[in-house]
């Protein structure tokens, strides 16, 4: 949060807080298309670690050059699509090593996503609170630097944490590296999204509700915050009450989450996650309704990515799976970029009421595709659902 929060207070612009959240997400996704058969060729554990070094300048470089007096919006842009385009191969890298570490932890591969799940929603919930509280103690700026040291002591934690496991390392390959070998493993993952129906359902439907979430988070919270609320502090307590029941719901689901049926659960739980934050938001201006819908919506939102993560490994030959996560990471992504711009420029033109009430209902829309459409009932099936290339 404090990337858009600087933007939002040094501009007062939430066009330009748009704008910002659509540099930083652009080359997410760009970096995920192509970065699959990078990662096989040279490795998770190199990968990750070079990808939170990388960030941790990108992200050091903003307060830094504020600092001297020289920083202006394009440089900002410039940086954050930087960290964007480091960002998600390292994520991609770590996140395909998770069912090779639960099943040397002897654990359910449910079980396993869910903690997983926890730890980034945690550290999240931590550091959308700690961020609130040090943006008004400290400034944006420092807060910052902060944020660049935590991405320069990840990258020796995993390093050593993977050490000599064989699946984090490099895959030798006999074809030399050439452009054809690059594509072919390119398409590999794509064509698997486009033979396997409920993977290609989770990627349409996630495509769109990210675009709508990251409108929401990145410019209708915010100005919700700064023009009704508290500021800041408020934003990073709203932020927070999500984060501990997300938490709270991955690690209830880990635990318990395989004695239910998948698809029931995802459902519903989807649909409480949507449209009742941009409701209350909407029509109310106090901190207490919105809290307490938040803190719902969170425990709802734990449940679904361990969810989505077991179906996907279930699903994908351990082989294929950077290439895969790329592809499905790609194309959940696609819609996000434009979700923080077209809010800015929708609260400039409309106002802030509007486009919550729009945005909530495309997102009841979308979230009500499972109640639809029957291949969704394959997520408690899911070896079947996929053909064979």
């Amino acid at each position: 949060m404090g990337v858009p929060w600087f933007v939002l207070q040094s501009t007062g612009s939430a066009a330009k807080t748009g704008i910002l959240a659509f540099c930083m997400l652009l080359p997410v996704v760009l970096a995920a298309v192509v970065s699959g058969p990078v990662i096989d060729r040279i490795g998770r554990r190199r990968v990750s670690v070079a990808s939170d070094l990388l960030c941790a300048a990108a992200v050091a470089a903003v307060p830094l050059l504020q600092f001297a007096g020289v920083l202006q919006f394009w440089m900002v842009c410039l940086l954050m699509a930087m960290t964007g385009l480091f960002r998600s191969p390292g994520e991609t890298a770590r996140g395909v090593l998770l069912p090779t570490l639960a099943e040397r932890a002897g654990m359910p591969l449910t079980r396993a996503a869910g903690l997983y799940d926890g730890a980034a929603r945690c550290a999240a919930m931590t550091g959308s609170a700690l961020g609130g509280a040090l943006i008004a103690v400290l400034g944006p700026e420092n807060v910052l630097l902060v944020d660049a040291a935590t991405f320069a002591v990840a990258a020796p934690l995993f390093a050593y944490g993977v050490r000599g496991l064989p699946e984090a390392q490099s895959r030798g390959r006999a074809e030399p590296v050439s452009l054809r070998a690059y594509r072919r493993e390119l398409a590999e993952g794509y064509r698997f999204v486009a033979a396997t129906p409920l993977l290609l359902a989770l990627c349409l439907m996630t495509l769109t509700t990210r675009g709508l979430d990251q409108g929401w988070s990145a410019v209708l919270l915010p100005v919700h915050a700064r023009e009704e609320l508290g500021g800041s502090v408020d934003l990073g307590l709203l932020n927070a009450a999500f984060g501990v029941c997300a938490l709270a719901g991955a690690l209830v689901y880990g635990a318990v989450g395989s004695r239910f049926r998948r698809w029931p659960v995802f459902t519903i739980a989807f649909i409480v996650v949507g449209l009742p934050r941009f409701l209350v938001a909407a029509f109310t201006g106090t901190f207490a309704p919105l809290a307490v819908i938040m803190a719902v919506e969170g425990l709802a939102c734990g449940v679904l990515n361990p969810i989505m993560a077991a179906v996907t490994y279930e699903t994908v030959p351990e082989e294929l799976r950077s290439r895969v996560l790329s592809t499905t990471t790609a194309a959940v992504q696609l819609a996000t970029p434009l979700g923080g711009l077209a809010a800015g420029f929708l609260v400039d033109a409309a106002g802030p009421s509007s486009t919550l009430l729009a945005a909530g209902g495309a997102y009841l829309i979308a979230t009500l595709c499972p109640v639809i459409f029957p291949v969704w009932r394959l997520m408690d099936r899911p070896g079947s659902p996929h053909l064979q290339i």
